[in-house]
């Protein structure tokens, strides 16, 4: 078990770095834990849409450079901030000659691409043949047209390191214990999204009242096993994720995610805890709501308030809601006075009528900013909540990938803290730190991470390996 390159993880990210090592010249191989031959991942159950902070990944390098500085505060690691920007167009080309293929689609933000064929705005997951699955199995096709491998049910372990540097994975296979050896090993596993103890450490200690919105199959094992071989981990504490119904978490209802999608409703409405009162920006968008909501003494406590008008028309504009949820049999309240509709959600009638007065006040003052918190009015204007029947929807927090991770360079070769690299270890995709987070929450696009970085990760193995 002699290979060139290792990747740990078959998401797009490890296919895409050892396509690319073994297109140089290189012998790569994929290590998969799972065995299915259409292995659950998040790369597989993903929209396609393939953006940076939700901009046009064939925008000039510097541009997306701009972006990306103006949208973390300039906290993300200004070198590998550049050879990312610098390398998207390319990896969008690189991905269509091995067989992508890519439709143009319009966002908030303008113009961007999705992998074809795009799925439906259907309930639940809707995976199969869509664009995705399509270019994770034409991704391992090529591989073994290149004299690669991807093997499936190996859970990789530990990694072999031999005086301070990496050189191989030790890995479960078949009950028994096996050793890859390899000059270079690719962290391309993920983040931690279903890692219970990692996400109470990293990001709320009240870590299992949160919804895996995701596969499930993020574990964090490269974390762990790049901590453990001298890496530094950082960039932790907040997430990509949304907020969900909350019979998805407590009836375990798997098609109300990832669609209907609710950010639009909650960007035009309200959203209280179980106090009846508002806790956070929600013009801010999904994300920054979802983190919020994590923060609470009790992620499932919270509840979104609308009228009649929001949910005949914001509700209806795509897979927003209406008629998605009601066709499911979900929990929605209506009632025509919000006394009641309170009384039904179980809020303190009191304070959720004193939260809408103050908040149809602001929006009718044109003074929104001076609630508390306050309120932002793009990129979806708050609406009052004036027309009866009024709503209330019972909300869940639903993560989907983790931000923060293995610190590395521009090369994608993992960090040590003294910020010198670990030879012969490197890292790609969701399980990597320095391109995300910072006061916006701003997240980046886990397809463009496994796209670029993977280009990245590969051409700088080559190039070690003489082969650049």
């Amino acid at each position: 078990m002699r290979f060139d390159v290792i990747a740990v993880g078959g998401g797009f990210a490890g296919l895409i770095t050892a396509n690319r090592c073994a297109q140089l010249g290189l012998r790569a191989a994929v290590l998969e834990k799972q065995q299915g031959e259409r292995y659950a991942c998040n790369s597989r159950y993903s929209t396609g849409i393939s953006h940076i902070l939700f901009q046009d990944m064939r925008l000039p390098g510097e541009a997306l450079e701009r972006v990306m500085t103006e949208a973390t505060g300039g906290r993300a690691d200004a070198a590998l901030v550049k050879a990312f920007a610098h390398t998207s167009r390319r990896s969008i080309d690189w991905l269509r000659e091995e067989g992508a293929r890519f439709i143009e689609i319009n966002t908030p933000t303008g113009r961007s691409l999705c992998l074809a064929p795009p799925r439906r705005f259907k309930e639940g997951l809707d995976w199969e043949g869509r664009g995705p699955d399509v270019l994770l199995r034409r991704l391992e096709d090529n591989l073994k047209k290149r004299g690669g491998e991807l093997l499936r049910g190996v859970q990789a372990e530990s990694l072999l390191m031999n005086e301070g540097a990496c050189v191989g994975v030790q890995a479960r296979q078949g009950g028994g214990t096996t050793r890859f050896e390899a000059d270079s090993v690719i962290m391309a596993d993920g983040g931690f999204t279903s890692n219970l103890d990692m996400i109470r450490r990293h990001i709320t200690p009240r870590a299992h009242r949160l919804l895996v919105r995701a596969a499930g199959s993020a574990s964090g094992d490269g974390l762990r096993m790049a901590e453990a071989a001298g890496a530094q981990l950082t960039g932790f504490g907040k997430f990509y994720g949304h907020p969900v119904h909350r019979d998805a978490f407590t009836l375990q209802n798997g098609e109300l995610w990832p669609f209907p999608m609710i950010d639009a409703l909650t960007q035009c409405g309200l959203v209280v805890a179980d106090d009846g009162r508002r806790f956070a920006d929600e013009g801010r968008g999904g994300i920054a709501l979802a983190n919020a909501m994590a923060q609470l003494p009790d992620p499932l406590c919270t509840t979104l308030v609308f009228d009649d008008a929001v949910w005949n028309t914001v509700g209806k504009d795509g897979p927003t809601g209406n008629p998605m949820i009601v066709s499911l049999g979900a929990t929605l309240h209506k009632a025509n006075e919000v006394s009641a509709l309170a009384e039904q959600a179980q809020l303190p009638p009191a304070h959720l009528a004193d939260t809408v007065a103050r908040y149809n006040d602001a929006i009718a003052r044109g003074a929104t900013a001076e609630l508390d918190p306050p309120r932002s009015m793009k990129p979806l204007a708050a609406q009052p909540i004036a027309k009866p029947p009024f709503y209330a929807m019972p909300l869940c927090c639903g993560i989907t990938a983790t931000m923060g991770g293995i610190a590395i360079d521009s090369e994608c070769r993992a960090l040590k803290a003294d910020g010198s690299a670990i030879p012969g270890l490197y890292a790609v995709g969701t399980t990597v730190a320095g391109l995300e987070g910072g006061p916006g929450f701003a997240y980046l696009g886990g397809l463009s991470k496994a796209f670029i970085l993977g280009l990245l990760g590969a051409e700088a193995i080559a190039r070690r390996a003489g082969k650049g």
